[in-house]
C-alpha cells in the first residue's frame, strides 16, 4: 500500500527548492539576447553550461563571460535543424560533463512577413528552426536523460504569438510557436514515466537587436505595448526567474505547462 512521502520543513526552504548547484544545462541559441540572459542567470546559480549557437564568434565571447562567473562552460557550434549536428552536440556535452539535467531551447527564428508575400522557402525556414530544431534537441537530450535514469527538465521557448493571432505578419512565426506549445505538452506525456518534465515559457515582445527598431519608435511600439497591461516590453532578464523555477526542484510537480511571461497580454 502506497504511503504519502514525508517532507521535512527544511526541504521547503527556498535555498533548497531552488538549488541548482552542480547541475548541467544545455542552452541552444545561447548567443541571442534571451539565450545570453538565461546562460548568465543559470551560471550565477551554480549551473555548468553547454552553450550552443550558429554564431561561433558570439558563442566564444559569451563562453568567456560566463566562465568568469565561476562555472564550467562548453561552447558547441550547432545548427539545430541538422539532426547529425544536434546529436553531435549532445554527445559532446555528455563527454564533457557526463550528464544533462536541463535543456533550454532558445534557438529560434522570428521572421515576420504577410502570408501573401511569404515564399514557401521562408515559411520552411521558420518551421525548420522553431519546430524541427526544438523537436530534434528535445529528442536527443531526452534519450540521454532516459538512459541515465534520473529524470530532468526540458524547457522550450514558445511565445505569446502561439496563443494570440496578430495581423502584422506573424502567421508563420505564430504557427510555429503554437506547434512548440503542443509539442511541449505531448512530450511531457510521453516522458513523464521517466520523470522528465517538459514545460515552456511563452514570452511577450522583449528588447533585443531584432526588436530594437520596433520598440525605439514610440508610435510603432504603442501597437505592441497597448496589448500589455503592465505597459512595457520585457527585457531578456525578465524570463530568467521562470527558467530557474522550471529547472529546479521547486517545480517538481509541474509538467506539460505553458507559462506565459507576457505582462498580462490578453489578445492580439
Amino acid at each position: 500500500m502506497a504511503q504519502q512521502p514525508q517532507i521535512s520543513p527544511s526541504d521547503l526552504k527556498t535555498s533548497k527548492l531552488f538549488d541548482l548547484n552542480g547541475r548541467v544545462a544545455l542552452i541552444t541559441g545561447a548567443s541571442g539576447a534571451l539565450g545570453e540572459a538565461v546562460a548568465k542567470g543559470l551560471a550565477v546559480n551554480g549551473v555548468d553550461l553547454v552553450l550552443s549557437s550558429v554564431d561561433d564568434d558570439g558563442l566564444q565571447v559569451l563562453a568567456g563571460e560566463v566562465r568568469s562567473l565561476g562555472v564550467r562552460v562548453l561552447p558547441a557550434y550547432c545548427d539545430v535543424t541538422s539532426e547529425s549536428q544536434v546529436e553531435g552536440m549532445v554527445e559532446e556535452a555528455i563527454a564533457g560533463f557526463g550528464k544533462i539535467d536541463v535543456l533550454v531551447t532558445c534557438a529560434g527564428l522570428a521572421h515576420r512577413e504577410l502570408l501573401v508575400d511569404q515564399s514557401l522557402e521562408n515559411w520552411r525556414k521558420v518551421m525548420d528552426v522553431n519546430v524541427q530544431g526544438t523537436l530534434l534537441c528535445c529528442k536527443a537530450v531526452a534519450k540521454e536523460m532516459i538512459k541515465r535514469g534520473e529524470g530532468g527538465s526540458i524547457i522550450t521557448i514558445g511565445s505569446v504569438r502561439g496563443h494570440h493571432a496578430h495581423r502584422d505578419g506573424y502567421t508563420g512565426y505564430g504557427t510555429s510557436k503554437a506547434a512548440v506549445h503542443y509539442l511541449t505538452k505531448t512530450l511531457a506525456f510521453e516522458w513523464a514515466e521517466h520523470n522528465i518534465r517538459v514545460n515552456s515559457i511563452a514570452p511577450c515582445i522583449f528588447w533585443s537587436d531584432l526588436t530594437e527598431p520596433m520598440l525605439s519608435d514610440a508610435k510603432n511600439a504603442q501597437k505592441y505595448l497597448a496589448r500589455i497591461p503592465l505597459g512595457r516590453a520585457a527585457i531578456p532578464e525578465d524570463f530568467v526567474g521562470s527558467i530557474v523555477f522550471l529547472a529546479s526542484s521547486a517545480s517538481s510537480m509541474v509538467t506539460a505547462h505553458i507559462l506565459s511571461v507576457d505582462g498580462g497580454v490578453v489578445g492580439g
